[in-house]
């Protein structure tokens, strides 16, 4: 979709690429399968692990026989698993407090704000717990900067921010550029801040996107990061509140 349009994630080839990632996903998991015949003691051959016999009646057991160890373990793993599963699922999990967008300044320093309200489809389908969007000019600047943040109370049940980089090519917008950039004199909870810088474009318009996920103490600019530190927070803080942050303007 970055390179070749929005037709490419529509009709046959969105259809065909789903059955190549089928066929991808059923190729690793015979990769799997043959991987654990070869662990077995002794080995087994791929061909062997999918040839079924009936066995016939077993020999009398002769001597004592004890329960062999992986089975204990594989019991033990079972039960700490269990545990963990019904004690974090009854957590109560933390939500701090904070306060409200509506008092979010439409006025800093030079720059004079005018408040936005997002239409009900786009509330109901990203499914935040608050948001804030003002559109922000200073002096006689042609452009605004919209300024757009998205606060979640928890992402548990699958709410969860949205990135800009999903979003935009969803928009019908092309992403021209992307790095990763620090603003110097802009110090977010003790760290260096520091976002991602998109640029976009839709026929003759351009655009430029700053963005970065403000997630329990954390600075954020890469997805995959905020997904695994969602997990370990969840699991060792018990909080998963966090915040989408994203400043956009034209470019003339």
């Amino acid at each position: 979709v970055d390179r070749w349009g929005q037709e490419m994630a529509e009709g046959f080839l969105h259809d065909f690429e789903g059955w190549v990632i089928f066929m991808a996903c059923l190729a690793v998991l015979f990769l799997e399968i043959a991987i654990l015949a070869r662990l077995q003691r002794p080995p087994r051959t791929f061909a062997d692990t999918f040839f079924v016999e009936i066995p016939g009646p077993s020999p009398a057991a002769t001597g004592k026989q004890g329960v062999p160890a992986p089975f204990l373990a594989s019991i033990g793993l079972l039960a700490l698993a269990a545990i963990a599963a019904f004690s974090i699922g009854k957590r109560e999990e933390i939500i701090p407090p904070r306060a409200e967008f509506a008092s979010f300044p439409t006025e800093v320093g030079e720059w004079r704000g005018v408040p936005e309200v997002m239409e009900q489809v786009y509330v109901d389908a990203l499914k935040f717990t608050d948001y804030v969007m003002v559109n922000y000019k200073k002096g006689e600047a042609p452009y605004p900067v919209n300024f757009y943040v998205a606060y979640y109370a928890s992402q548990r049940a699958g709410e969860s921010a949205h990135s800009p980089r999903s979003c935009i090519p969803g928009g019908g917008w092309k992403i021209e550029s992307l790095s990763q950039v620090s603003l110097p004199g802009v110090p977010t909870e003790g760290q260096q801040q520091v976002a991602n810088r998109v640029q976009i474009a839709m026929g003759e318009n351009k655009q430029l996107v700053y963005y970065w996920f403000q997630q329990r103490g954390r600075v954020i600019t890469n997805e995959y990061l905020v997904k695994w530190y969602l997990l370990w927070d969840s699991l060792l803080k018990n909080r998963s509140d966090g915040a989408l942050v994203r400043v956009t303007t034209f470019i003339p």
